[in-house]
């Protein structure tokens, strides 16, 4: 009577993508997007709508703290405008980080016990994490088009609006990797389980979220341009108010930056996935 015998190896190789079982795991995929989507808000009495709360009210308290009472420049731009517009790309980016950067605690649960690639995660996270981006845009769209129309403040750089989309992309794939590597170094060294949310709060002011890079000195700028998140921030408001310090050399640094902590996270991610049943 014969048999068909299954041996599971694990890979010998710690940089190595498996695309065809990412594909064959499609569906689960999915499925995570809507299940992060439905129980972050199913026992909230506003739902979806914190995904546009939150940054109306960080926008609001921006604007009195640095744009009233501390007369932060913001190129000539709308204060509310401006601050609402940084918080476009920087939402995106934190919500990524802080949902996906401590993946292995998060579902040591289900990964100690069901197999599927574990990568499947985080990128679900990216991609859920769409969802909030797109109503946040709708909302400032709503500010923004009557001011523009108006003439309260300026119009887009329509060139750059076109490019949003990969702008956004990188975004993505940026969040991606630090997030990777956030959960790579947390499944061993648990104080950074409790450090990130101060390390995002860090980020957000080193970030020209809340100041524009146009009002930094030269030493500052060279420093700004280390930080893959400064021309993300400024391209999305060069794309809509025609301001912002969007170069070559910054974008090149900044997709250099990206590509290497995407290496850096895909490496530290799938180090840890080898041992972390032993180590959460």
């Amino acid at each position: 009577m014969s048999h068909l015998e299954r041996i599971i190896r694990p890979r010998r190789a710690w940089f190595s993508i498996d695309w065809r079982r990412l594909l064959q795991y499609r569906d689960l995929l999915w499925t995570l997007v809507r299940r992060d989507f439905v129980a972050r808000y199913q026992q909230t009495i506003l739902g979806p709508a914190w995904f546009v709360i939150q940054p109306l009210v960080a926008s609001l308290a921006f604007t009195a703290v640095f744009g009233r009472a501390l007369h932060t420049s913001t190129d000539q731009v709308n204060p509310f405008l401006f601050y609402l517009c940084g918080m476009l790309p920087w939402g995106f980016f934190s919500n990524i980080l802080s949902n996906a950067g401590n993946t292995f605690q998060a579902n040591a649960a289900v990964f100690t016990k069901v197999y599927f690639p574990r990568l499947i995660v985080p990128c679900a996270v990216v991609i859920g994490c769409l969802a909030p981006l797109a109503l946040q845009l709708v909302v400032f769209l709503a500010f923004y088009l009557p001011a523009v129309a108006g003439g309260h403040t300026a119009g887009p750089d329509w060139t750059l609006l076109a490019l949003l989309p990969l702008v956004t992309l990188q975004l993505s794939l940026l969040g991606l990797g630090t997030s990777l590597l956030t959960s790579g170094f947390s499944a061993k060294y648990r104080d950074l389980q409790h450090a990130l949310p101060f390390l995002v709060q860090i980020w957000l002011f080193v970030t020209p979220v809340i100041y524009p890079v146009s009002q930094l000195g030269p030493r500052a700028r060279v420093l700004a341009g280390f930080n893959p998140l400064t021309p993300l921030v400024e391209s999305f408001r060069r794309a809509f108010f025609g301001t912002g310090t969007v170069t070559p050399v910054l974008m090149g640094m900044s997709l250099a930056g990206t590509l290497l902590l995407l290496a850096a996270g895909l490496y530290s991610f799938q180090r840890a996935e080898r041992t972390f049943a032993d180590t959460v």
